[in-house]
């Protein structure tokens, strides 16, 4: 899937799958980009990206025109500032809990007054070589915002934040929602409820709906939701599950000796 209108496809309710790159090494973004998904989203929160090893995996995202986000490790402005500069497709802001905290990532992602600080030499701009009047344009049509909705108070207000400009898409976390209500697993009646108005407030106001799931098993149940961008797994459980697959099949092999 090219990077040009990803957003587009987002907003318009395709449905897309993508993961979480875990592992901060460009040749996971050349492997993946080989596979069928959409997108991956690498993991600045909970892994070991610092910005020459994100730039990296973004350069490669941009050469193979594949749609690359970053999970930024907070919200703030020069996490945000530096995952874009460096060609990312979007961001996903971990821990959004408010509608005044959605209009400031929302503006931290975009160019204006009080918001992203324009520089025409990054790897987004191409290094200098696009007049700034088509850089702008390009930001307002391809840049992706989510918020990602993963606590309490982020529920008590996730009809305001869903409204708020220039938010573009939910993402409900379904791990940290689940310890913030008191849970040990994400098997609770009240995850579920949350998904549900997650998904009734995204709907209203226009906005994409996704978040992690394990498989398609779990996509299938929440697609009911009107969810239609998912973030199945990482690179890890896939690594992990194919080796073991293998590592059983020779060991079965000794048991017919």
């Amino acid at each position: 899937m090219p990077i040009e209108g990803f957003r587009e496809r987002m907003l318009s309710g395709d449905l897309l799958a993508g993961t979480f790159q875990k592992t901060p090494a460009y040749e996971i973004v050349e492997v993946l980009a080989q596979s069928g998904l959409d997108f991956v989203c690498l993991d600045a929160e909970h892994s070991a990206f610092d910005r020459a090893r994100m730039d990296a995996c973004l350069a490669v995202g941009r050469a193979l025109d594949f749609p690359v986000l970053v999970r930024v490790g907070a919200a703030t402005p020069q996490d945000i500032l530096q995952a874009l500069d460096s060609g990312a497709t979007g961001v996903v802001v971990p821990h959004v809990t408010s509608a005044d905290r959605a209009a400031e990532v929302a503006r931290w992602s975009r160019f204006g007054r009080g918001g992203r600080g324009y520089a025409g030499s990054t790897r987004w701009a191409e290094y200098a070589t696009r007049p700034m009047a088509e850089l702008l344009e390009r930001s307002a049509r391809d840049t992706i915002v989510i918020a990602q909705i993963e606590d309490v108070e982020a529920l008590d207000e996730v009809e305001a934040i869903a409204a708020t400009e220039g938010i573009d898409g939910l993402f409900l976390g379904p791990a940290d929602m689940s310890v913030a209500m008191g849970h040990t697993d994400q098997s609770s009646a009240d995850l579920e409820a949350a998904v549900a108005r997650v998904g009734a407030a995204a709907k209203a106001a226009g906005k994409a709906y996704m978040s992690f799931v394990a498989g398609p098993e779990r996509a299938a149940i929440w697609r009911a939701h009107g969810m239609t961008m998912f973030f199945i797994a990482s690179e890890h459980s896939w690594m992990r599950a194919g080796a073991s697959v293998a590592a059983e099949g020779i060991h079965r092999l000794g048991e017919q000796d």
